[in-house]
């Protein structure tokens, strides 16, 4: 366009980046540390305090802009997904998409299903049982507008073992090891995965681990190994649900919140 700065045409790239970002929540799993109450349901349709556990992922997706999101779900309790969220547009939702994972191969695996939706543009992945009090909104905007590489979102734990760890060098990740018995950090990495379009090449490298899944900790030490892995430390509180004893958490937490946007999201009359 004649007469148009250059400011113009990086202001242009900048905007069609923010557009291409997707979201990617995966509520796949069996959900063995909340049996007996997973034997009925997926544990992402448990409730947490007044509307079910998925719902939170969504609605930090949306209050981020992003409005064009993919669910992974199990092949149980699929119908029931849709029963529950439909088209999307009663939480804000432009596009929702859903695939289920066959198997248990973990959460590599099933962002791998993810590709095709991705359409060669970076992601934003949550993991379905994860809450945060934050908004995660700067994290993505921060990583919109150069969507090159990863970024992992850390919060300190007393109980570090559960999760996988982050051990930070001065302003870098160094490594992350999951699981580990004796953690070098109280860094737990959360479920919020930001990562452009090189993750799905990557968990194609991967191989199954002793516990049979594709690991995300294998993705993103190949992001580190390539000193391309960035990471916010977050300040509110994060608990996941994947247990009984965080369910319950989870429940206080989120009651103890309710001015919180981010928590209370566009169902608070439904």
């Amino acid at each position: 366009m004649a007469g148009c700065p250059e400011e113009f045409y990086a202001l242009q790239e900048r905007v069609l980046v923010v557009e291409a970002m997707k979201g990617v929540l995966l509520a796949g799993g069996l959900g063995t540390r909340l049996l007996p109450m997973t034997r009925v349901t997926n544990k992402h349709l448990l409730p947490v305090y007044n509307r079910p556990m998925i719902c939170y992922p969504l609605q930090q997706f949306v209050h981020a802009g992003i409005t064009d999101v993919l669910v992974v779900t199990g092949a149980e309790n699929k119908d029931d997904f849709l029963s529950l969220l439909g088209d999307g547009h009663e939480f804000g939702l432009k596009h929702l998409h859903y695939t289920h994972q066959e198997g248990h191969g973990g959460i590599a695996d099933a962002l791998l299903l993810a590709e095709v939706f991705a359409a060669g543009g970076p992601v934003a992945v949550l993991l379905g049982d994860n809450i945060f009090q934050d908004p995660l909104e700067k994290a993505i905007s921060d990583f919109q507008t150069n969507p090159d590489g990863a970024v992992i979102l850390l919060k300190e734990v007393d109980d570090p073992e559960r999760f996988g760890v982050a051990t930070i060098d001065g302003d870098r990740v160094a490594s992350v090891a999951e699981k580990p018995r004796e953690p070098d950090s109280r860094l737990a990495v959360t479920g919020c995965y930001l990562y452009d379009n090189r993750v799905f090449d990557v968990i194609r490298t991967l191989e199954p681990s002793q516990r049979g899944e594709l690991e995300i900790t294998d993705v993103n030490n190949q992001y580190i190994k390539w000193g391309a892995m960035k990471h916010h430390i977050l300040t509110g509180w994060w608990t996941d649900a994947g247990t009984v004893a965080s369910l319950h958490r989870a429940g206080e937490l989120v009651a103890a919140d309710q001015g919180n946007p981010v928590l209370v999201g566009r169902l608070e009359d439904s």
